[in-house]
């Protein structure tokens, strides 16, 4: 008679295995974040755009969620894939998207309603206030809709018969 122990992972296990993922998740999101924060600033400087702050965090996103699609697809949920990687990329971008509006609402709201208007404060709203809510909100999400394989991590969703 095999013991429930052998069968399933220990919590331990499964506890090690997501911090892992979440160290994964961050280091993608933090490379997103630098290439969002680039290109926002870039955009809100310039003579052209400069003016119209939620232009420019709509644009930032959009190039942000390509890199961190291709960096969450094969680095952080590499053993959560699917095959269809349309419908992923589908699901990614309407979580993303999901993700912005919180960002962009906090700078909304920081920009027009309170009137905070510097680039400082556009910062802080959208960049700060805007990207932890998000950051959680995408994780849950993609584990949750969007990288949902059949080949879960060690340790995660595998259970004995049963169990």
């Amino acid at each position: 008679m095999t013991s429930t122990a052998a069968v399933t992972p220990s919590l331990r296990t499964r506890m090690w295995a997501r911090l892992l993922e979440l160290v994964r998740f961050g280091s993608v999101g933090a490379l997103a974040y630098v290439v969002d924060l680039g290109i926002f600033n870039l955009i809100r400087g310039s003579e052209q755009l400069g003016h119209k702050p939620i232009t420019a965090k709509v644009i930032s996103v959009a190039v942000a969620t390509l890199v961190a699609w291709i960096g969450n697809r094969y680095w952080t949920f590499s053993d959560r894939r699917t095959d269809t990687r349309g419908r992923e990329l589908l699901g990614f971008v309407v979580v993303n998207v999901g993700g912005m509006l919180v960002a962009v609402a906090c700078l909304a709201v920081s920009h027009y309603v309170l009137g905070f208007r510097s680039q400082l404060a556009d910062n802080v709203s959208a960049n700060g206030i805007g990207l932890v809510l998000g950051t959680a909100f995408r994780y849950v999400a993609y584990r949750r809709w969007v990288f949902t394989g059949t080949h879960p991590a060690p340790g995660d969703g595998e259970r004995a018969p049963g169990a």
